[in-house]
């Protein structure tokens, strides 16, 4: 089977990471909303010349400390200091400019519901304490990544997080090389896809 998909899936530490989000309307709403949920620590300064109120709800749910609200017009000085840019507005040739501003600075950058003006995509992510999953259908279908996210969440029961700490206890008795303890590892949780 041919491969088409060639995005390469990291997991950020978001919280050593300056955001930025153009936009306060409803994309800006569910980008905030998915960043908090994954990474309520995140630095994210918002751009806009009118923010949601449910924006503001998001904030408040997440109890998110760190988001800061810059009520006006984007220009390109707002991507000074931000690591990763996140273009919301309805507006595309606002978009345009900010991908072209962030592009200019080496700056990565999301232009929402745009997937061939994006650096990178938001994928789904499946929280179940120390274990993350991503999940990716290269920009093609947000439903279905949503759809895929939801399943996997149902699925994976919540204990599967003290699975993870009991290994990660095991792992850290083991006091030989790498490849041995990759090895005695892998022998242990092979019974976990059978």
């Amino acid at each position: 089977m041919e491969q088409k998909n060639y995005l390469f899936p990291i997991f950020l530490k978001a919280h050593q990471i300056r955001f930025l989000i153009v936009g306060g309307g409803y994309v800006c709403e569910e980008k905030l909303n998915f960043l908090l949920k994954s990474s309520p620590l995140s630095q994210v300064t918002i751009v806009a010349p009118e923010v949601r109120l449910k924006v503001l709800a998001v904030i408040e749910k997440h109890a998110a400390p760190n988001v800061k609200i810059v009520q006006r017009e984007f220009q390109a000085s707002d991507i000074n200091g931000h690591q990763i840019v996140i273009a919301a507005t309805c507006i595309e040739a606002v978009n345009a400019f900010v991908k072209q501003c962030a592009n200019a600075q080496k700056v990565l950058v999301n232009v929402a519901d745009d997937p061939p003006r994006c650096d990178f995509y938001m994928g789904g992510i499946v929280n179940k304490g120390n274990v993350k999953i991503a999940i990716s259908t290269n920009g093609k279908s947000p439903t279905l990544t949503k759809r895929l996210r939801q399943f996997f969440e149902e699925m994976l029961p919540d204990e599967i997080d003290d699975l993870a700490e009991t290994l990660n206890a095991y792992r850290n008795t083991l006091k030989k090389d790498f490849e041995t303890k990759v090895s005695t590892l892998n022998q242990l949780t092979k019974e976990l896809i059978q």
